[in-house]
């Protein structure tokens, strides 16, 4: 996904540098599949800055997940549906974080057709999970609140699995369209603003996205509601449960902004801008979504009172007297 980004920008420092250079020094590659300058005396590669900065927020990714991964693996305890979407979106985060990585090697050692197709396929099954698992995580919210009685059931699991399967599914699709035929590079001109992808592709999967966090959107409102009505059919506790429920509805409008931030500009930008648009934009854009799964952890999983205790155990064999003992059901934020 992100392979033209460096491939076009090691074909703009080639070019500057091989002003300089003596005739016959350098082997200019293809414009249409470019790679990193390589030169018969074996000249070191130039590598884009942009291109390092999403290799460590890879490597952060990754670190980040497989910690979350680990934790929930080796905690009997934590199979509860929350649990069970928190692991998958841990899963689909630690394959964006890989992702990053290999793009990042691919794209300076093994810059092929099909090692290109491959990362991109990765890129976008990984992040398509990512963003799928969050909206799932969103409704079983909403239902632990709606269905309050009925939710702590086996039915409730079933659910939750089906909704993994189901998300991971589409995601697979998704990330094989690329390698099935569905890219650019026999048409440079179709090309979005993350070669090989399409740039109707490019827009479907935008669009996509926004249809998905306007879902989050109204979900949350309608938990925010729920909430709400429960504050007040509680008297007794009523300054408390306000306290509590103005708590919430923050929290639920920072994880919403900070969604919207990460993801939003890359996904509008997506629509507006083809292959044709500098470099830098696209990378400014990209950056910040990747970002969003260096966030996830710490929203979704490392705040959660039981991984906390997890942690803690494992890291240090107690726990601290300060954390709290209550089990957060998956309707808290």
């Amino acid at each position: 996904m992100i392979h033209s980004f460096a491939a076009a920008m090691s074909n703009e420092l080639q070019n500057t540098s091989s002003l300089n250079a003596a005739a016959g020094t350098l082997n200019f590659p293809d414009v249409q599949n470019s790679s990193p300058v390589r030169t018969q005396d074996l000249r070191p590669l130039t590598v884009s800055p942009w291109d390092i900065a999403l290799c460590v927020t890879g490597t952060l990714i990754s670190c980040e997940n497989a910690i979350v991964i680990a934790i929930l693996f080796y905690t009997p305890t934590l199979r509860a549906p929350m649990f069970i979407l928190i692991g998958s979106l841990a899963v689909a985060d630690l394959l964006a974080g890989l992702g990053l990585i290999l793009n990042f090697i691919f794209v300076y050692i093994l810059n092929t057709e099909f090692i290109t197709l491959i990362s991109v396929g990765l890129l976008i099954a990984a992040f398509s999970a990512s963003v799928l698992n969050i909206l799932a995580i969103t409704v079983d919210r909403y239902l632990s609140l709606y269905n309050a009685l009925t939710y702590h059931t086996e039915r409730t699991v079933t659910f939750t699995y089906v909704m993994v399967v189901v998300i991971w599914l589409v995601s697979i699709v998704l990330g094989l369209l690329p390698v099935l035929g569905w890219n650019c590079l026999r048409n440079e001109s179709n090309c979005s603003i993350c070669r090989p992808v399409t740039k109707n592709n490019a827009v479907v999967l935008a669009v996509t996205f926004l249809l998905v966090f306007a879902l989050m959107m109204q979900l949350y409102l309608q938990i925010c509601k729920i909430a709400f009505r429960h504050a007040q059919q509680i008297a007794v506790q009523h300054q408390f449960m306000a306290i509590s429920t103005t708590k919430g509805v923050c929290t639920l409008s920072a994880i919403l902004c900070t969604f919207a931030m990460c993801w939003m500009p890359f996904a509008m930008y997506s629509i507006v801008a083809d292959s044709s648009y500098p470099i830098i934009y696209t990378y400014a854009t990209v950056l910040p979504a990747t970002c969003n799964s260096v966030i996830n952890p710490i929203i979704y999983a490392f705040r959660n009172p039981d991984i906390q205790k997890s942690l803690w155990l494992a890291c240090c064999g107690c726990v601290p007297t300060n954390l709290s003992l209550r089990p957060r059901t998956s309707s808290d934020v």
